[in-house]
């Protein structure tokens, strides 16, 4: 499978928003971001138009309006997040990512356990 371009903050958070619900068209995208970024109808369209483009929305009409969905599962989804975001941010190293979860982040004892079963994936070599 070949790589997809990497996307931008303002691309990431559309695409988790519609990934949390599997597909949202245009306005309900744009009256999210209204409320929490102040960003118009427009620039919504054009970001999510951008993610189409670059391979990560799909979209399908149905009553006269488009409805996007993500062309992976929301966990393919944030793993795609995450490993751009180690690749480009912290140059491919995730040693800085598990400094900031072991000092920052409050994980309560389910997620403790996901994580120590992910670690041990690790050290089996995957």
């Amino acid at each position: 499978m070949s790589r997809k371009p990497g996307i931008g903050q303002a691309e990431s958070e559309i695409l988790r928003f519609i990934a949390d619900r599997q597909g949202a068209t245009v306005n309900e995208v744009a009256e999210h971001i209204a409320e929490t970024k102040g960003q118009s109808r427009n620039t919504v369209m054009t970001v999510m138009e951008r993610l189409r483009a670059k391979g990560f929305l799909a979209r399908a009409k149905a009553d006269g309006i488009y409805r996007y969905s993500p062309v992976a599962s929301k966990s393919r989804v944030m793993e795609g997040l995450v490993q751009d975001f180690v690749e480009g941010v912290l140059g491919g190293s995730v040693s800085p990512l598990v400094a900031y979860l072991t000092n920052r982040v409050d994980v309560g004892e389910e997620e403790l356990a996901e994580l120590k079963r992910l670690v041990e994936k690790l050290g089996e070599g995957k």
